[in-house]
């Protein structure tokens, strides 16, 4: 079974991992740069579980051509697994999914005429800059103990890094004076442009708001698109969305 047969269930099911043992505290944060633990200390609750999967529901807008579409969408999040996100934008259902090494896109009218279907090595490498991307609603994952490393440059701008599969995550978030996420940027693999050249460009979450859900502190509303940080942003934006509801999985919410 791959990532490109299973359903969209059986894949979330294989992605809620229960937590590690434990649960955070300061003991987490030893060795790490004075900015790195403020976001910590400000994102996660002493006494959570150490995490590493989340589910959740949002609703927002995409934009198909020229047009913003509402959508409604539930996703499991797993940082050093993958994703999948299944969601409903108008008359188009389908998912978004990447596990083990395997990223897909599969979209159909009413669940019957496809209108997009891909898969392969390009899709794949892009997916999982996204799963890294999308580590940010998922903190207690991020902890050193997972695999993750941290530096920073300043008291607002901390970097994430970690190994997915095949794939180098890079993640650089800017905070705010609150120690929040006010942005995240990555260089993402694909094809902004429909060139049939695929290559590395800039691609960035704006966060617009946060709120508290299962003792952690995430960015819950905001837009995110290619060419962020660049004269071309506003005609890569693509995504806003706001999250509606969250869990941590753990053995209670699995």
């Amino acid at each position: 079974m791959t990532a490109r047969i299973a359903s969209a269930r059986e894949l979330r099911t294989r992605l809620a991992a229960l937590p590690a043992s434990g649960w955070f505290s300061e003991a987490e944060l030893e060795g790490l740069p004075d900015p790195v633990r403020r976001y910590f200390e400000a994102a996660v609750a002493p006494g959570t579980p150490l995490a590493t999967s989340a589910r959740f529901r949002m609703v927002g807008s995409i934009k198909l051509g020229e047009r913003w579409v509402p959508f409604r969408a539930r996703q499991i999040e797993a940082p050093h697994n993958g994703l999948v996100w299944s969601a409903r934008a108008g008359v188009i259902v389908g998912s978004d999914r990447y596990v083990e090494g395997h990223g897909a896109m599969n979209w159909k009218i009413l669940g019957l005429v496809r209108v997009m279907r891909a898969d392969g090595p390009d899709v794949s490498r892009s997916a999982a800059g996204r799963v890294g991307a999308e580590a940010v609603w998922v903190p207690t994952a991020l902890l050193p103990r997972f695999g993750v490393t941290w530096t920073a440059t300043d008291p607002h701008h901390i970097t994430a890094s970690y190994r997915l599969d095949e794939a180098d995550i890079d993640l650089h978030y800017t905070l705010d004076d609150d120690a929040r996420v006010r942005s995240v940027i990555f260089d993402r693999w694909g094809d902004p442009d429909n060139t049939g050249t695929w290559g590395y460009h800039a691609f960035g979450f704006e966060v617009n708001g946060h709120s508290t859900f299962d003792a952690v502190t995430i960015p819950s509303s905001g837009r995110a698109g290619w060419f962020y940080g660049t004269d071309r942003w506003n005609e890569g934006e693509f995504f806003r969305a706001e999250i509606t509801d969250y869990h941590l999985v753990t053995g209670a919410s699995r």
